[in-house]
């Protein structure tokens, strides 16, 4: 049986784009259970702190007026994940939702993980 696999995200969202961002959200949700994702979850930053050397907030260069979003996907396996992408990549649907993103997509932080526990 093939391990799950996660793929985390980080995005500054204008506070004032938040129902905008949900519904950006929602609406990219059925592409992306079309294109592999088994689940999906999008976290409204509610109690972010500063750190002294690193934190959520520099991680994505959020403005005063923005909000960190944290947000997964996650692929029954690691090879669901790469054919995923590469739909993705290549849909005009996906195309289309990219440039009406309510974030600057140029300041998002994402990367893939191998669960090591799962409770």
């Amino acid at each position: 049986m093939a391990m799950k696999y996660v793929e985390g995200f980080l995005v500054a969202v204008p506070a004032a784009n938040k129902e905008q961002y949900i519904k950006h959200a929602a609406d990219a949700a059925p592409l992306f259970k079309e294109f592999g994702v088994t689940r999906m979850v999008e976290c409204w930053g509610d109690d972010v702190p500063d750190g002294k050397l690193t934190d959520f907030r520099r991680a994505v260069q959020a403005k005063e007026d923005e909000v960190v979003v944290f947000s997964w996907f996650e692929y029954p396996s690691k090879e669901v994940r790469d054919a995923a992408n590469q739909k993705m990549m290549s849909d005009p649907r996906m195309k289309s939702m990219g440039e009406t993103m309510p974030f600057d997509g140029k300041r998002m932080i994402f990367g893939g993980f191998v669960p090591v526990v799962d409770v």
